[in-house]
């Protein structure tokens, strides 16, 4: 059966344009549109849709309001199209935080380019086979510093060796890094993350981490030092890598090609912390769709790393975990609520 998509979106244009690419893939039908909430909550139990995509600027109820609603009384995976302003990114992360599965950026002129429809195409297919949990109550975020206190403090690592923890994910992701990074104490080794996500959300990502977590976190800059009590989130739309330099290491940001269909690739990162760090870090694959980072968590098993897959019942896709467990990369495959715990145990 095709996957039965809605599009909710209060321009004529976006709408016939998604309509149009999305018509292309045999696998997908777009069963209507509406302009406004209200027309799409009459069109929703009408043509009853797998999938929304959702622009979160609209009349008469914005879409903020419109999904908190939905995802109570009637929860649906939902795909959120968000300019790429700063108001933009922050009610994309709100959208996130409420329960939908993605964001996808605003299109510009070009929109109707075949890489955009492709990715858009994607993201649908990935979202028709989501697993939406429970919805989060209004105001309620994941634990933070309270949560912390129950995390033993980290020891420093027997011999001097460095230690670094590599994290992977993409469909969502976001609320998985947040359960895993608010559980770490103040102390922890190094992060760095690579996260599925549109230039400029990744920066909101960043800074709304930072805000929760009892150590800081950034958006990634090239040269940033890798260092204790920090955690680096590669930019959207950008490569990152970790180097060694001297005795310390940092991250390089870098344009070129998708890796894996993604930039960021998680496959970039967890190579070069395979060769770089070794048997010195931890790996750590959440939740996401398609198989970016199976060979380079493979890698950093075989350089002597510590690798840990998140369990597909509380993945939301368990696309990235179970590659990566099929290509023999993960050692332990572990429950979100449990892998910061996993982490601390391995440090």
């Amino acid at each position: 059966m095709p996957i039965k998509v809605l599009i909710i979106d209060d321009s004529p244009v976006v709408r016939s344009v998604l309509s149009r690419e999305l018509a292309k893939d045999p696998e997908i039908v777009v069963v209507g549109t509406a302009q406004d909430p209200l027309i799409a909550s009459e069109k929703i139990e009408a043509l009853q849709p797998d999938v929304l995509t959702l622009d979160i600027e609209l009349p008469r109820m914005d879409g903020l309001t419109f999904l908190r609603g939905l995802m109570r009384h009637h929860p649906l995976p939902v795909i959120v199209i968000s300019a790429f302003t700063p108001k933009g990114s922050k009610t994309a992360m709100d959208a996130l935080e409420i329960g939908a599965v993605e964001i996808l950026q605003k299109p510009g002129v070009a929109f109707g380019l075949g890489e955009m429809a492709a990715e858009l195409i994607g993201k649908i297919k990935a979202a028709a086979s989501a697993k939406l949990g429970p919805a989060r109550p209004e105001g309620a975020a994941a634990p933070a510093h309270p949560a912390v206190r129950l995390a033993r403090p980290v020891a420093p690592p027997a011999g001097g060796a460095a230690r670094l923890i590599a994290i992977g994910a993409s469909t969502g992701g976001t609320q998985a890094i947040q359960a895993v990074l608010t559980r770490l104490p103040e102390n922890i080794p190094p992060i760095v993350i690579v996260q599925h996500m549109p230039p400029g959300f990744t920066l909101t990502f960043s800074e709304r981490l930072n805000s929760l977590c009892a150590f800081a976190v950034k958006e990634a800059a090239h040269g940033d030092a890798v260092q204790p009590g920090r955690a680096l989130v590669a930019p959207g739309g950008k490569h990152m890598s970790l180097l060694r330099q001297g005795t310390r290491y940092i991250v390089e940001i870098t344009d070129g090609p998708k890796v894996s269909r993604q930039k960021p690739s998680v496959e970039v990162l967890f190579q070069s912390v395979a060769t770089y760090a070794g048997g010195s870090a931890i790996g750590v694959m959440l939740t996401g769709m398609g198989g970016d980072g199976a060979e380079g968590m493979l890698a950093m098993r075989k350089a002597g790393a510590r690798t840990i897959a998140q369990d597909e019942a509380s993945c939301v896709v368990f696309g990235m975990p179970k590659e990566a467990i099929d290509k023999g990369g993960v050692e332990q495959v572990v429950p979100l609520g449990r892998i910061a715990e996993a982490i601390l145990k391995l440090l």
